[in-house]
């Protein structure tokens, strides 16, 4: 997916080795971004648990399923360089940043990682109603000065990623935090939102009759 996209996905403990070094590279923030979405941990997503990623989150079956399809058709191949083409579509997470667009935030680095003052950029030009949160109308104005010139495929993946984030973490007043906007970057903000999408479904069982 995009930088927030693919856009846009809880990182495993890392192993040790002798001498207590690590064995395993720790994920970037792209990484773990794109890893929620891998919900076996195999370091591969496929299109089904794109789908089943975005129903943890709260999203309805066809929004999932079609966000699923756009995102695994559009970005699989460019997550697997020199590999053949699979029916599959699969994306590889290690792989991640190669399916990074033009007409974004710039917040990733071109190794997906997280670049602060990239963040804080978006909330000291943006932020103008509220100064650590974005309304709607600022997110808007903030995707229009990012586009890059003929850039039509980056327009519509920031706009669907930024339109899906806000729906889904907007506050009761419409606003965007700066908060849930970081949490983003890493995945973090998914875990929660899975589990709190997990804890009114309980809820909603109890309440049955």
């Amino acid at each position: 997916m995009s930088h927030q996209a693919v856009e846009l996905l809880s990182v495993s403990p890392k192993s040790k080795g002798k001498g207590g070094k690590s064995d395993k590279k720790e994920l970037t923030a792209l990484e773990k971004h794109v890893s929620f979405f891998d919900r076996n941990k195999d370091g591969t997503v496929y299109p089904w648990e794109t789908y089943q990623g975005f129903r943890a989150l709260g999203t309805g079956r066809l929004l999932a399923a079609f966000v699923a399809i756009f995102i695994n058709m559009g970005l699989s191949q460019k997550t697997r360089p020199g590999k053949r083409f699979s029916p599959l579509f699969p994306i590889d997470v290690k792989n991640s940043h190669l399916c990074m667009h033009g007409s974004d935030t710039d917040v990733y680095d071109d190794d997906g990682r997280f670049v602060e003052s990239k963040f804080e950029e978006i909330f000291k030009k943006h932020a103008r109603t509220h100064k650590g949160a974005l309304t709607a109308e600022e997110i808007q104005k903030m995707l229009k000065t990012n586009r890059d010139p003929f850039d039509i495929t980056g327009w519509l993946s920031d706009y669907g990623e930024w339109k899906i984030l806000h729906n889904l973490a907007k506050d009761k007043n419409g606003l965007l935090s700066k908060d849930s906007v970081r949490d983003i970057y890493d995945g973090s903000l998914f875990e929660k939102l899975e589990k709190k999408n997990s804890s009114s479904s309980r809820g909603k069982k109890q309440k049955l009759p």
